[in-house]
C-alpha cells in the first residue's frame, strides 16, 4: 500500500512573525507552558474555575493556583497564589463557595477568591472534596490506619513510627506498593465534612481502599439528588493484586452497613453518576476479570428494580470520562479515536438501544477531556489539546462542534502541526500513527529519524500535548518523528488491543517495522541514522528489538530505553499489579513459563551490540528498578556501548523539573553523538 499522509489541520500553524519572535521551539520553551487543568463550570454557567500549574525551576516543583474565566470570554482571574500549590476548586451547588485543596487540606473561600480558610485539620490530610447536593457538607478522601477509629489514633501512630527512627515496611498482604508509593498499612476512606460545625465524621472504614488504588479514576464517589446516599468504589476480593473487581457500594450518609450494586461484575466498575431524579446510576464498567485494558462501557442501573443495561452497544471504542446534562436526558463522554478524543453523546433513557452504536452522536474531533454541560443546553466546557498546544479551557457548541478558546493562556507556539499516516502491518492489518517535522523543515535536506514508541502496552501516541515524550522537542532539535501506533493501541477498536496480549514481541513488532519501512521511503529520511526510544511497555519493545536489530530493509543505530521491561520473569515476580502481567502472559512464570521465555527480552542478550541509554527510577513499581539495573549490566559485559541515568528520587515517571531537564539533555545528546 502507497505511503498516505493526511494533514491534521494546516502544515503550519503559526505565522513567520510568530516564529521569527519567539525562536526554536525546545525544552525551555516547553516547560514555560501553563498546565490547565480540572475545569469546573458554576452552578449558574457564568465562569469556570479551573487549575494553572506553572514551572518553578528553582523550587524544582510544579506550582499550581486557581483561576476563573467567564464563559462569554475576556481575562482569567487569578483567586489563589503563593508559594504553595492550590488545586481541586470545587463550586457549592448555590456557587457562592469554592472548596478547594491547599497544603494537604480543604480550605473554602467565595467564589470571588476572598476571605479564604482552612475547614480541615485532620492529621491525615484531605483530598478530592465532593459537595453534598444541600451545600451542608463535604465529602473528601484521607488515607488512615485501618484500626484507628479517631483522628487522635491516626495521629499517634504517625508520631510513633517518626520518633521510632526505623524506616522498615511490614506487610501481610500483595499490593502493598503502587506506582511510586508504599501502601503497606493504611488504607483510602471517605469523610463527612459538616459546614456548620466543621466536625469531620468517617463514612467508610475497613481494611480495605474506598475507593481502591488500582482501579481509581479520581474522586469516584457521588451522593445521591436527595443527599441520602452516598456510592463508593471497593474491591471486595481477598488479593488485590491479582484482581481488578472494583465494585459499586453504597452506603446512607448517617452510616451503616453498605450494599454491592454490581457483585455480579468481576471487571472494573466506576466513575458513578446519579440521574438528578435519582432513578438511575450511570457508571463506566469492564466485563472481563484481571484485564485492565478490556473495553469500557457505560452502564444504566435502575436505583429501584436493579436492571443493568449498556447503553454502548455496538460501540466499539473505550469510554473514558462522562458527565450528564443537567436534565439528566443526555451524557456526555469522549473516547480515543485513531490518535483523537472525540466528545459524542448518547441518550440516557432512549425509546430503544441500537446495537450496532448508530445511538451514539459524535458532537466535535479533537482530543477533549473534562467536559460538562452548560445551562443553556447549547454548549459544553472542557480542555482541548493537540501536539503542537498544550490544553486550554475551551466551550464546544452541541450542534455543530464550534470550539473557543476561553483560558487563552498559552500563545501559538513555532511548531508544525503532525501528520497522519497508514501502513500495512502484520496480517494484512491497516496501521495508523504520526510523522512530526522540525518547524523550518526543508524537504531538500537529509533528516535522521526517530522512533518513538508508546507504552501501555494497551495505550496510544495521540494528538495531545506531553511534558515527557513531546515529539516537538526531537522535531526541532533536526530530527523526523514516527509515533506508531501498533498493535495494542486503543482507539482502533478492541480486537486490535486484544491482539498484543500473549504476543508482546510478535505482531507489533512487525507492525513497527513495517511503519517504519514505510516512513523512510520519502527522501528527506537518511535511512542509516535511525533511532528509537520507548517506555515502560515502549521500553520492552527497545529491548526486544536490541536482540532483533536485524530487519534487511533497515536498521537502527541507537536506543533509549526508559523503565523498559527487560526480564520478564523478574518483572513478573516484583511488579506490584500482578493481575497486569497473568493476564497479559497467562499466568505465573511456574504457570506459564513458555510464554516468559518465548518474550522475554534478556533471552537474546547475546545479540545486543547498539549503543543504548538505560532510564530508570528508584521509586518505579511498577517496572522495578532491577529491571534497567539487569539491561545495563548486560549491554556492559557485551561491551555494547551504554549509559545508565539513575533517579533515586523518581518513579516510573520523570515528573520534576530538574530532573527533567537533566532527562532531556541526556536523551538528546545520545541521539546526537550517535545518529549526527
Amino acid at each position: 500500500m502507497k505511503l498516505r499522509l493526511l494533514f491534521l489541520l494546516s502544515v503550519i500553524i503559526v505565522s513567520l512573525t510568530n516564529l521569527n519572535a519567539q525562536g526554536n521551539f525546545d525544552f525551555n520553551m516547553m516547560m514555560s507552558q501553563k498546565r490547565i487543568s480540572d475545569p469546573r463550570l458554576s452552578p449558574d454557567g457564568s465562569r469556570v474555575a479551573f487549575t494553572m500549574g506553572t514551572t518553578d525551576m528553582e523550587s524544582n516543583r510544579v506550582i499550581n493556583h486557581i483561576h476563573t474565566v467567564s464563559t462569554d470570554g475576556g481575562e482569567a482571574r487569578a483567586l489563589t497564589s503563593g508559594v504553595r500549590s492550590s488545586s481541586s476548586a470545587r463550586w457549592s451547588p448555590d456557587g457562592t463557595l469554592i472548596a478547594f485543596t491547599s497544603g494537604g487540606q480543604i480550605w473554602l473561600m467565595y467564589a470571588d477568591g476572598s476571605e479564604q480558610r482552612q475547614v480541615t485539620r485532620i492529621s491525615t490530610g484531605a483530598r478530592g472534596p465532593v459537595w453534598s447536593p444541600d451545600g451542608r457538607s463535604i465529602g473528601f478522601l484521607s488515607d488512615v490506619y485501618p484500626e484507628c477509629a479517631t483522628d487522635e489514633c491516626n495521629k499517634a501512630e504517625d508520631e510513633r513510627i517518626e520518633k521510632s527512627g526505623i524506616k522498615a515496611k511490614q506487610t501481610e498482604r500483595l499490593l502493598y506498593r503502587h506506582w511510586d508509593e508504599w501502601r503497606d498499612r493504611k488504607r483510602t476512606h471517605l469523610f463527612l465534612l459538616s459546614i456548620d460545625d466543621l466536625k469531620v465524621r468517617q463514612i467508610t472504614s475497613g481494611d480495605f481502599d474506598s475507593p481502591p488504588y488500582s482501579a481509581s479514576t479520581g474522586v469516584d464517589f457521588a451522593f445521591s439528588p436527595d443527599g441520602k446516599e452516598i456510592l463508593f468504589l471497593r474491591n471486595p476480593d481477598r488479593v488485590e493484586a491479582i484482581s481488578t473487581n472494583s465494585d459499586i457500594f453504597a452506603v446512607s450518609v448517617e452510616g451503616g452497613d453498605a450494599r454491592n450494586l454490581t457483585a455480579e461484575n468481576t471487571g472494573y466498575d466506576v466513575s458513578p453518576i446519579y440521574t438528578p431524579d435519582g432513578k438511575y446510576i450511570l457508571y463506566r464498567s469492564q466485563k472481563t476479570p484481571r484485564f485492565e485494558a478490556d473495553r469500557w462501557r457505560i452502564i444504566r442501573l435502575d436505583r429501584k428494580s436493579g436492571e443493568k443495561v449498556e447503553l454502548t452497544r455496538g460501540f466499539d471504542l473505550q469510554v473514558d470520562q462522562m458527565s450528564l446534562s443537567r436534565d439528566g436526558r443526555f451524557l456526555y463522554f469522549v473516547a480515543g479515536r485513531r490518535g483523537q478524543s472525540p466528545i459524542f453523546s448518547l441518550q440516557v433513557a432512549p425509546a430503544a438501544i441500537a446495537t450496532d452504536g448508530s445511538q451514539i452522536r459524535r458532537i466535535a474531533d479533537g482530543y477533549f477531556s473534562y467536559i460538562s454541560e452548560h445551562p443553556d443546553g447549547e454548549r459544553l466546557i472542557g480542555l482541548k489539546t493537540s501536539m503542537s498546544a498544550p490544553s486550554e479551557v475551551m466551550t464546544v457548541a452541541i450542534r455543530d462542534g464550534a470550539i473557543r478558546n476561553l483560558s487563552r493562556a498559552n500563545s501559538a507556539l513555532p511548531v508544525r502541526t503532525p501528520e497522519q499516516l497508514e501502513w500495512v502491518g502484520a496480517t494484512e492489518t491497516l496501521n495508523h500513527g504520526f510523522v512530526v517535522k522540525p518547524n523550518n523543515f526543508d524537504p531538500s535536506k537529509k533528516y535522521p529519524l526517530i522512533v518513538l514508541i508508546h507504552g501501555g502496552p494497551q495505550g496510544a501516541w495521540n494528538d495531545t500535548w506531553s511534558y515527557r515524550w513531546n515529539p516537538q522537542i526531537y522535531a526541532n532539535a533536526g530530527y523526523i518523528v514516527f509515533m506508531p501506533n501498533p498493535r495494542g493501541s486503543t482507539g482502533y477498536g478492541q480486537k486490535f488491543v486484544d491482539e498484543i496480549s500473549g504476543d508482546w514481541g510478535g505482531k507489533v513488532y512487525t507492525d513497527i517495522m513495517n511503519g517504519v519501512a514505510e516512513v523512510i521511503k520519502a527522501p528527506y529520511i537518511d535511512k542509516e541514522r535511525i533511532g528509537a526510544a520507548g517506555a515502560s511497555y515502549g521500553g520492552y519493545m527497545v529491548n526486544w528489538i536490541l536482540g532483533h536489530n536485524d530487519d534487511p530493509r533497515f536498521r537502527f543505530k541507537a536506543f533509549v530505553s526508559h523503565a523498559g521491561v527487560f526480564n520478564l520473569e523478574s518483572m513478573a515476580m516484583a511488579t506490584e499489579e500482578l493481575f497486569f502481567v497473568e493476564w497479559e502472559f497467562g499466568g505465573m512464570p511456574w504457570e506459564n513459563s513458555e510464554s516468559y521465555t518465548r518474550w522475554s527480552p534478556h533471552r537474546h542478550v547475546a545479540r545486543f551490540d547498539t549503543p543504548t541509554l538505560v532510564i530508570h527510577g528508584e521509586l518505579d513499581f511498577r517496572v522495578p528498578i532491577g529491571e534497567g539495573l539487569q539491561l545495563y549490566t548486560a549491554l556492559q559485559r557485551r561491551q555494547v556501548p551504554s549509559k545508565f541515568l539513575y533517579f533515586p528520587d523518581e518513579g516510573h515517571w520523570i515528573l520534576k523539573p530538574r530532573n527533567s531537564e537533566l532527562w532531556h539533555q541526556n536523551v538528546l545528546d545520545w541521539f546526537s553523538r550517535h545518529l549526527r
